[in-house]
């Protein structure tokens, strides 16, 4: 059995503590759910491949950079400090597809939307993910 499933909501401080290569990993999977998502229900004829394909050019590391790159000056002083954090992290891995400095900032995209989900910041998420599909399309 699978017990007691909630996720647990962080205080802005318990989430500050983790390390921003956590954050980005718990945001890589927030913001590729979301995005699935919206190409399913704004088409729900595709396929599972096609929405795969599709969802590649919103989550790779260059759609990130661009959609951090726009959305920087609307941040706010919490937010940009998470972004810079995970942004100068040094990553384990190279990217092998990505440019190093597109690659970054993605991972800075990628931890403030984990960060913005840990402590339950809805509205906020929301606003991100709708700027990035404004940004995307």
């Amino acid at each position: 059995m699978l017990g007691d499933l909630r996720i647990k909501e962080f205080t802005k401080d318990e989430a500050r503590m983790l390390n921003p290569l956590q954050l980005a990993m718990i945001g890589d999977g927030v913001f590729e759910v979301f995005i699935r998502n919206y190409i399913l229900t704004t088409n729900t004829a595709l396929s599972a491949n096609k929405i795969h394909v599709k969802t590649i050019g919103y989550v790779k590391a260059k759609s990130q950079s661009y959609i951090i790159h726009e959305l920087e000056s609307s941040l706010n002083e919490d937010e940009y400090m998470i972004y810079k954090r995970g942004r100068n992290a040094k990553s384990p891995t190279v990217p092998k597809n990505a440019d190093v400095r597109d690659y970054r900032m993605a991972t800075g995209f990628e931890a403030l939307v984990g960060y913005l989900y840990l402590i339950g910041e809805k509205e906020r998420l929301e606003f991100i993910f709708n700027k990035s599909v404004e940004l995307i399309k």
